[in-house]
């Protein structure tokens, strides 16, 4: 029998994709299914036939699978963030480690002897059977039903579709009071949110951030416009709630699912929230890039510091710095530290931490990191002993990759937020000199397929 689209099947789920399918296999060939868990048995819908695969929806679970848990969010099948939040933790942990693995293996071309070697145990959040409320960032699209009510949420999966809710159980409990109050404004003074199809409406997201060690709050509203009505009955709703500390707009009038515009403008309090990770005071603004799961951080950041072996003696360079809070953390035992960062208000704000700090062996430069790195070797000679990168999910640029290289730092920490890019780039530093001494796995995005990963690597020579 060949199999068809709208078949229904019995299949057993024997694996996991990256994506955080279930993967079973029919007449021969694999079928990935949406929210099925390895160990299922499951009735599945086929949905769509390619040449040497399939994709099924799970209809119904015939036999759970032993690492099957009651997911605590009722969204978590329509919604895009948490796929995999009906998995035991501990089977989590060993998802993200083997997915990490097979990126080592397949795509950085290492043997499994020397991945099984290399790899330490991986760090997940202790204490917590299902890790929630870890993260300190979020943001909220807007828009409206079918029925035309305003609603705020987050977007189903690979959809621009928003699912209402205002209570993400992966973000912090002011979330909800928050997004509440934004929606009550938003009907009593007839302001519409943001509309994709026609480029009309106002309002389009909200970002939120919370400092874990302060309590204080920010809230910015991103708009397709420059002023708010009614903005001062808003002002003193959100005002009510414990922890607030800013309240800003940011200007986005552009056709673009880019969040965040150029312009941000403070409405009242601060435009800045303050933190501290291991000690190190930081400060925050918007558009500032700044880990979102605070606890997890500070192990990477301690991980970091073990890898980068410093004594005192060594000039660091830090790309893709950010605000700050890696280059603050190595200057405590460097040298010199060099931060570099493309984004002007993280640089601003990384100078700021710095004095905040009473931090001075550390110098800041604001553009690309393929840009500053070439030109700074180049022309002025600067050199490293150990090079900290933390690129984003695209990872690094090629020209950097080939200016590090160039320099040959004794040490090179990689920081990754996406193991597949990681293992492209170790096999051109790998190719270039370098060995891989050791890496870990960092659980930073419980419920998710997303996994950080530190890496060390040391100069063959």
């Amino acid at each position: 029998m060949v199999l068809q689209k709208n078949d229904i099947c019995r299949i057993e789920i024997e694996d996991i994709g990256s994506q955080g399918e279930g993967i079973g296999k029919l007449q021969g060939f694999p079928v990935f299914v949406k929210d099925a868990v390895p160990g299922d048995v499951a009735e599945i819908r086929i949905t769509k036939i390619k040449k040497t695969y399939a994709y099924g929806r799970l209809e119904k679970v015939i036999t759970p699978s032993p690492f099957r848990i009651e997911p605590p969010c009722p969204f978590h099948r329509q919604c895009g963030g948490c796929q995999i939040q009906a998995i035991s933790y501990e089977k989590q942990l060993e998802f993200k480690n083997r997915k990490v693995k097979n990126h080592l293996i397949r795509i950085a071309g290492m043997s499994p002897e020397t991945v099984e070697r290399l790899l330490e145990p991986p760090v997940g959040m202790e204490g917590k059977e299902i890790p929630l409320r870890y993260r300190n960032k979020a943001q909220f699209p807007f828009g409206r039903d079918k029925e035309g009510k305003i609603i705020t949420g987050f977007y189903a999966g690979r959809t621009h579709h928003i699912i209402a809710n205002t209570d993400c159980l992966l973000g912090v409990e002011e979330n909800q009071a928050i997004l509440e109050k934004v929606l009550a404004y938003m009907e009593a003074y007839d302001v519409p949110p943001y509309d994709e199809s026609t480029g009309s409406g106002l309002v389009r997201h909200v970002l939120i951030r919370k400092g874990f060690a302060t309590g204080q709050l920010m809230v910015c509203l991103v708009i397709n416009g420059h002023t708010l009505p009614g903005q001062e009955a808003l002002m003193a709703s959100l005002r009510e709630i414990p922890g607030m500390t800013g309240i800003s707009i940011n200007c986005n009038c552009d056709r673009t699912n880019v969040i965040l515009g150029s312009r941000t403008k403070l409405l009242w309090g601060d435009l800045k929230i303050e933190d501290n990770i291991g000690g190190i005071r930081f400060r925050i603004s918007p558009r500032s890039f700044y880990q979102v799961n605070p606890v997890q951080t500070e192990a990477i950041y301690n991980q970091v510091l073990e890898y980068a072996q410093l004594t005192g003696k060594e000039t660091v360079w830090d790309l893709y710095c950010g605000i700050g809070t890696i280059s603050l953390f190595l200057a405590q035992r460097a040298k010199y530290v060099y931060g570099v960062e493309l984004v002007p208000e993280a640089i601003r704000d990384a100078e700021e931490n710095a004095v905040l700090n009473g931090i001075e062996n550390v110098e800041f430069y604001l553009g690309k990191a393929e840009d500053i790195l070439p030109d700074q070797y180049e022309r002025e000679g600067i050199f490293a002993d150990v090079m900290v990168v933390d690129p984003p999910r695209k990872g690094c640029d090629d020209a950097c990759l080939t200016t590090m290289l160039a320099m040959q730092p004794k040490r090179i920490v990689y920081v990754s937020c996406d193991s597949a890019t990681l293992a492209r780039d170790l096999k051109v530093l790998t190719e270039g000199g370098y060995e891989v001494r050791k890496a870990r796995v960092f659980d930073n995005f419980p419920n998710s397929v997303h996994v950080e990963v530190v890496t060390l690597l040391q100069l063959s020579n």
